[in-house]
C-alpha cells in the first residue's frame, strides 16, 4: 500500500516513515509523486486543517492512492490554551524560538500540551481521523537547534523526561510524541484494513 503524506516538511516525513518502518505501507511525500504546492491551512480546528491537507494530496493524485496528513497545535495553559490550532499567536508568519521565548518571558506557568490529529483519506474519498497528545513544560532557554518549521522543538520537554524534542533521536521522539501516537493509531488502522 502506498500512501501520500501531504507535507513539504522533510523532517516530518522522516518521522512518519520511521513510525511505519517494518510495515507493508510505503510513505510517499508530495515531492516523491511530483505534487507541487501545499494546502491552505485556514481551518478552525486541527481536524479541519488535517483534512484540508489530506484532501489536497487526494485531489492532486486523482484518488489513485491513499492520502494522509496531520495538523498539530500547542496549547499553553497560562494563555488559556492558545495558540492552539492558530499556531501563529503572535505577529509573526513563522515565529522563531527566540521570538516565542520573548513573548513567554512573563508567563508564570510553563505547562503546555501538544495535540496532533491525523486525517487519512481512502482512494474512494472516505475519511478517518486519529489523535495523539502529550503534556509537558516550556523551557526558559532553548536547547540545540530547532527542527525545520518547528520552533517549539528546542523548548518543549515532555512530562517525565529531561530532554527537549530537539535533543531526542527520531526513535525517542516517536515513542512518546503526540505525532507518534496519532500516526501509530493510523498505522494500526491501515494494517488491520489490509488484513481484513
Amino acid at each position: 500500500m502506498n500512501i501520500i503524506l501531504s507535507t513539504g516538511n522533510i523532517r516530518k516525513a522522516e518521522e512518519i516513515r520511521a513510525v511505519f518502518a517494518g510495515s507493508q505501507i510505503s510513505i510517499l511525500s508530495l515531492a516523491d509523486v511530483g505534487i507541487k504546492g501545499e494546502a491552505i491551512e485556514d481551518g478552525n480546528t486541527l481536524e479541519q486543517n488535517a483534512s484540508k491537507k489530506a484532501q489536497f494530496a487526494h485531489q492532486a493524485c486523482g484518488g489513485k492512492h491513499w492520502s494522509m496528513a496531520d495538523d498539530t497545535g500547542i496549547f499553553i495553559d497560562a494563555l488559556g490554551g492558545k495558540p492552539g490550532v492558530n499556531k501563529v499567536l503572535w505577529p509573526y508568519e513563522r515565529p522563531s524560538t527566540q521570538a516565542i521565548l520573548a513573548e513567554l518571558k512573563d508567563v508564570p506557568s510553563r505547562v503546555a500540551t501538544f495535540k496532533t490529529v491525523v486525517a487519512v483519506i481512502s482512494p474512494d474519498g472516505r475519511e478517518f481521523f486519529f489523535e495523539g497528545a502529550i503534556t509537558g513544560s516550556l523551557l526558559e532557554n532553548a536547547r540545540k537547534e530547532a527542527h525545520p518549521r518547528m520552533p517549539y522543538s528546542t523548548i518543549f520537554v515532555p512530562d517525565g523526561h529531561t530532554k527537549s524534542w530537539s535533543e531526542m533521536t527520531l526513535e525517542e521522539e516517536n515513542t512518546i510524541s503526540h505525532r507518534g501516537k496519532a500516526f501509530r493509531r493510523a498505522r494500526e488502522f491501515l494494517e488491520n484494513l489490509r488484513g481484513a
